[in-house]
């Protein structure tokens, strides 16, 4: 995942941020820009060395740039050693030599087996970023760099929490201006610890606020980076979104948000006044919030339905879903499934279940379970297996980064659980075909599993939440 993550952001993370002008790697251009007349780092450079001391240090910038293009890295690191230790305020401007130094670090740490080792290496890079921070200043970004180079490259020699830190450091100080190559990552991270409860849902729904609306402004705002924000876009907004099903991690500000929005656009529209109206009570929106009250006269006019007046577990059911308590219908529609012995009746309710947890808690999991058990109840009901297709389908930005390969093998389980829905119960033939032509589309290509030594019609497993063996197949 993480590896998956790193490939879309990689290409453009030098090239796409001021702070790390890399320049070509010629002797003429180390020359030139010695002639810096005013010093602007505390740290020693290049003219105020000794004559000798300083063309050995000009000499090794330019064999270590020659060594490291090369792919020599054993020869490179001795000579970016003297580089780096005798003038690491180099000019007084460049600071290439950092990002060299994290390379020539990062394959010393690829190319051992030696946990302690690995540790010392990525130790190494955190001193590297602390003198860049001591002779460069800029320290957000450079924890932001950090975060990164350690969650990509160093993960076996760092925890996530030190990860977090690093990237939430960013986000106080920049808030929706900070830097785009945390997003990802720092969403994966936030997503599992809110999942785990290793961080307050308040917390949590800080940071996430704090990420949508960067992402927000950076593709209302991008330049010459847009297709990394779209890229960001892809992944980040549907992994927080997935954060909704935990109570309190988001307030009623963001529900207002979201989806009154939402409601405006189709305002008489039942599903969406009804969703609207339980995800404002689910966000705790009190009575009073004006937009709340929109909605709910809205719904008293457009959608009053009776449903089961007499009392009981189901009345009770129905009442706790429309009031936004989840967790109060779950239990109730699922104790009325348990005591009915109409079959029709024990499916309906159980796969009602297994659509709140995908709809609203957000569990998918759990939302597979109560669909199975729906179809064991209805073993000819093609409805179970197309709600586990659109549960498979939808987690592309949970098992993956939004496109690429662990992204688009979703498609395959919720592909098969499509055709056994129509093969099954032809009564939902129309819309299983409509779902596999929709996603057959994003299914991988050729290229893609010859790359990883795979053939059409080969047995594969797919991993994440999914965990379902399924047949290879591409999308041309």
């Amino acid at each position: 995942m993480r590896k998956i993550l790193f490939g879309l952001f990689i290409g453009g993370i030098i090239a796409c941020t001021p702070k790390a002008t890399v320049p070509s790697e010629t002797i003429e251009q180390v020359e030139e820009v010695q002639e810096v007349v005013e010093k602007s780092t505390p740290c020693t450079i290049l003219n105020e060395l000794a004559p000798a001391v300083k063309d050995e240090t000009e000499t090794a910038f330019v064999l270590y740039k020659d060594f490291l293009k090369a792919g020599n890295y054993d020869e490179a690191f001795a000579y970016w050693k003297t580089a780096y230790y005798n003038a690491p305020g180099s000019n007084g401007s460049i600071q290439y030599h950092y990002d060299d130094g994290v390379k020539l670090y990062r394959n010393k740490y690829e190319n051992s087996d030696d946990i302690s080792l690995k540790r010392s290496y990525a130790d190494s890079v955190r001193a590297i970023y602390n003198k860049r921070k001591e002779c460069f200043g800029d320290a957000v970004y450079l924890d932001g760099r950090l975060g990164f180079d350690l969650y990509y490259y160093f993960y076996e020699a760092t925890t996530e929490d030190e990860v977090f830190n690093l990237f939430t450091s960013v986000l106080e100080s920049k808030g929706e201006d900070s830097d785009y190559f945390i997003m990802n990552p720092f969403a994966k991270i936030l997503y599992d610890k809110a999942v785990d409860g290793s961080l307050p849902p308040a917390e949590a729904g800080k940071y996430a606020k704090i990420v949508l609306a960067a992402v927000k402004k950076g593709l209302n705002n991008c330049v010459k980076d847009c297709e990394s924000w779209n890229i960001i876009n892809d992944y980040a907004p549907a992994r927080l979104e997935n954060l909704e099903g935990i109570k309190g991690l988001y307030d009623c500000d963001y529900y207002s948000n979201k989806y009154y929005t939402a409601f405006k656009a189709d305002p008489t529209n039942c599903e969406v006044i009804n969703e609207a109206y339980r995800r404002m009570k689910w966000g705790e929106c009190p009575e009073s919030n004006t937009l709340f009250q929109e909605v709910a006269q809205a719904k008293r006019t457009h959608c009053t339905v009776v449903v089961n007046t007499e009392p009981g577990p189901l009345r009770q059911a129905y009442d706790a879903y429309e009031a936004g308590d989840y967790s109060g219908a779950v239990k109730k529609f699922e104790d009325f499934a348990n005591g009915t012995t109409d079959v029709d009746k024990k499916a309906k309710y159980l796969l009602l279940v297994a659509k709140i947890y995908y709809r609203d808690i957000k569990k998918y999991a759990k939302a597979r379970t109560y669909a199975e058990k729906a179809a064991e109840v209805k073993p000819s009901w093609g409805e179970p297996y197309l709600l586990i297709g659109k549960l498979y389908a939808s987690s592309g930005p949970i098992c993956g980064p939004g496109r690429g390969w662990d992204s688009q093998i979703v498609t395959w389980p919720a592909i098969d659980a499509f055709q056994k829905a129509k093969s099954i119960d032809p009564s939902v033939s129309t819309e299983a075909n409509k779902w596999i032509n929709t996603y057959k589309q994003y299914m991988p290509s050729k290229e893609d599993i010859f790359q990883r030594r795979l053939n059409v019609g080969d047995n594969f497993k797919v991993g994440c939440w999914i965990n379902r063996s399924t047949t290879v197949r591409t999308a041309d």
